[in-house]
């Protein structure tokens, strides 16, 4: 049975993302949006909303570190493996708005919650907080997507007459995407926590590692066909706006709805949380070098993914390799990756310079 939920949870993931992305690029042309609002609106928070629905139902059951692993795990997951895989598939389009907008709210939110997280819970203000931040959010997208229907980055399309019948479908094409995309995610979800517990996984690394990765399922695979659609911006939009969704809605609204808040442990809050957020920051060079992602920036951002799960499991198991790869990691990886990135921002600084001048 549970082999048969983790196959039948691909289908429904597979079929949810192909109707999600076709309906959500139709409304994008008529409703004068552009395609990358649309995904950092609609489709983002539509499949985010697997992560929405396992952080309440886990913190009202009382296991806060699922609900917080979810979070801080999908973001981790958004970052480093969707971007990383979507990447590889072909590189990316980032649009200006994206840069200059986006990812430097989603490095601001990250320093929030890890600020509000401060004290070892998110409590019902924190909650107030958040849900008022994102309903700002929401309010900045819809008036710049109004201002700049064409900021996306995208070659303007012609927006033909459409009649009620057709909006009609392509909502009903968005519904029974996202529909399909959180019974799917759910599915995959239960199957994969009944494997890990099996083999004696902690509540925090299934939140971080298996709900994670299947709570964001829906934006794998949303990201990946928009790729190969053609609609690259809808792409990272996505990924971006998933990221945003989960700081300010997922755990907003969590926070809000249960009954002692949000309990932060000492682990969470002293290492996984801040590497959410350095994921985020690692956004602004990788993003700003040319407005776009190259191949080898999707296998680094990759690479990083698989190197966090390794650290994960090794430290979960208490593995005798923990410390040496730990050291590995922080004196080796760590400083050349920030060495490159710093190479790399600075000639796209330098070489924007030059074409200006």
């Amino acid at each position: 049975m549970t082999l048969l939920l983790l196959v039948v949870g691909l289908v429904a993931l597979a079929l949810g993302a192909e109707l999600l992305v076709r309906g959500a690029s139709r409304l994008a042309l008529a409703t004068g949006l552009s395609p990358l609002v649309i995904g950092l609106t609609v489709v983002a928070f539509g499949t985010s909303s697997p992560e929405l629905a396992v952080s309440i139902g886990a913190a009202r059951d009382g296991s806060g570190d699922i609900a917080l692993g979810n979070v801080v795990g999908s973001n981790i997951t958004n970052v480093l493996l969707i971007i990383g895989v979507a990447a590889l598939v072909a590189p990316l389009v980032v649009a200006r708005q994206l840069v200059r907008v986006d990812v430097p709210l989603m490095v601001v939110a990250s320093v929030g919650v890890l600020l509000l997280a401060g004290d070892g819970v998110l409590g019902s203000g924190d909650g107030v907080l958040l849900v008022t931040a994102l309903v700002a959010y929401l309010v900045l997208q819809i008036r710049l997507g109004r201002r700049e229907p064409q900021a996306a980055g995208t070659a303007p399309e012609p927006v033909r007459a459409r009649g009620m019948s057709t909006r009609i479908r392509d909502l009903a094409f968005v519904a029974a995407g996202l529909l399909l995309l959180i019974v799917g995610a759910g599915w995959l979800v239960d199957a994969a926590t009944v494997i890990a517990r099996r083999f004696g996984l902690s509540e925090l690394v299934i939140g971080l590692t298996v709900v994670a990765v299947g709570t964001s399922l829906p934006e794998i695979a949303t990201s990946v066909l928009a790729v190969m659609r053609g609609q690259r911006d809808l792409a990272v939009g996505n990924v971006v706006g998933s990221c945003l969704f989960n700081l300010l809605g997922v755990l907003g609204i969590t926070a809000l709805v249960a009954p002692d808040g949000i309990g932060v442990g000492a682990s969470a809050l002293h290492f996984d949380m801040p590497v959410m957020l350095a994921t985020a920051v690692a956004c602004l060079p990788i993003f700003f070098t040319g407005h776009c992602i190259n191949r080898w920036e999707g296998g680094l951002f990759l690479a990083y993914y698989v190197a966090y799960t390794a650290y994960l499991l090794l430290d979960s198991a208490g593995h005798a390799a923990l410390p040496a790869y730990s050291a590995i990691m922080m004196l080796f990886v760590v400083p050349l990756t920030v060495a490159t990135l710093a190479v790399v921002g600075t000639r796209a600084i330098f070489t924007q310079g030059a074409r200006r001048g």
